[in-house]
């Protein structure tokens, strides 16, 4: 099978790319041929792994994303594949895997102000290009939610939807750094909380709202709590909130790191008040190390926490005096590593290990049916 994997940018911090490129190395083990078409890749390429960068011109992200739409279907029109396969929303693509959120959903906001706006004119006219009732597009989402949305706002038919369950790698369970040695390291005393946050990102994973619940905590909880921030994102605006919030001390940026599950088996809590999020891998991780959650009702995800009963939701519409009481309670919570138990407890009974391979198999499908 040849397959053409497309992906505007790479880097191995995201819940995205580092799904690509799970569901990659196993087209790859399974002995496929896969290219891949990007912009950039920071980090090692995978033996056997041909990668195509496209030389973008262009002023604006959303104007560099239209051109990378463009050099894909020159790609495609060439028929040099079995499968185009999109991570992010391009034209020509066979197969979408959908983790981002609907884009047309934010015309909650004024709408006549939207509509002259180019990056807003030009993202939802890609999505509409993978989504609309015109395209041939087939759409593996993550949540059942998500599918309601976009046959709700483009009438796709609902055909071209696969839902399929969450899943890990089996290594995120284990920590490579003993708990006691990495909270000591970062100068946690006995009796001390870590909140956890995990996400590139930080305006639409909401390291702001945050960064705010953990300052309105009371004061003799705020001075044992520490707030870790670990993913790739400006930090200047963050760590001057933090400031002016008085936990500039209480408060560390991490940046990207690979070895996130020693920091979630060392955590309390992790706190994910996102403002968008299609699924959130990190949730799954999270209840795998038993550790309990505080996330937005919105996530994808969201679903699988109230389920297994490992965490709580922040419900919509957001409020930040909800948030700063939910924080305030779990951290009070004297059973608060029950919540964490029953997340893993989950995660192992219903077996969430498989996400990527079911992947490799809708793909490998497609592209026999195709041929």
């Amino acid at each position: 099978m040849r397959v053409l994997f497309c992906l505007y940018k790479y880097h191995p911090y995201g819940g995205l790319q580092r799904d690509f490129l799970a569901i990659a190395r196993i087209c790859l083990k399974r002995g496929h041929h896969v290219t891949v078409l990007t912009t950039s890749w920071e980090g090692d390429i995978p033996q056997g792994l041909r990668v195509i960068f496209v030389r973008i011109k262009a002023l604006t992200n959303h104007s560099k994303m239209e051109a990378f739409s463009q050099k894909l279907m020159e790609f495609s029109k060439a028929k040099q594949f079995d499968l185009v396969v999109g991570f992010n929303k391009v034209e020509g693509l066979d197969l979408y895997y959908a983790a981002d959120t609907i884009f047309a959903r934010d015309e909650r906001i004024i709408q006549p102000l939207l509509n002259i706006l180019p990056r807003y004119k030009t993202l939802k006219a890609l999505e509409r290009k993978v989504f609309s009732p015109e395209a041939n597009t087939k759409i593996i989402l993550l949540s059942e939610r998500d599918k309601k949305l976009y046959m709700a706002h483009y009438g796709t038919q609902e055909y071209r939807f696969m839902v399929i369950p969450p899943g890990i790698a089996r290594d995120r369970m284990l920590p490579r750094i003993d708990r006691k040695v990495l909270r000591g390291k970062h100068g946690v005393k006995k009796g001390e909380k870590v909140v956890l946050m995990v996400g590139s990102g930080f305006k639409t994973k909401g390291v702001d709202r945050a960064i705010r619940a953990v300052a309105a905590l009371p004061n003799d909880i705020k001075a044992r709590t520490h707030l870790w921030i670990i993913g790739k994102g400006k930090q200047s605006f963050y760590k001057s909130l933090a400031k002016i919030k008085g936990i500039g001390d209480r408060v560390k940026f991490l940046g990207p790191i690979d070895d996130v599950p020693s920091f979630l088996h060392s955590a309390d809590l992790l706190l994910h008040p996102a403002r968008r999020e299609a699924a959130g891998i990190v949730l799954i991780e999270a209840m795998a190390a038993g550790v309990p959650i505080l996330a937005s009702e919105i996530c994808g995800y969201a679903e699988q926490i109230r389920s297994a009963g490992a965490g709580k939701l922040i419900p919509v519409p957001f409020s930040q005096s909800t948030l700063n009481r939910m924080l305030n309670e779990m951290l009070l919570n004297a059973d608060l590593n029950s919540l964490g138990r029953k997340g893993k407890k989950y995660v192992i009974k219903n077996d969430l290990f498989h996400l990527h391979e079911n992947v490799a198999n809708i793909i490998e499908n497609m592209a026999n049916e195709q041929k």
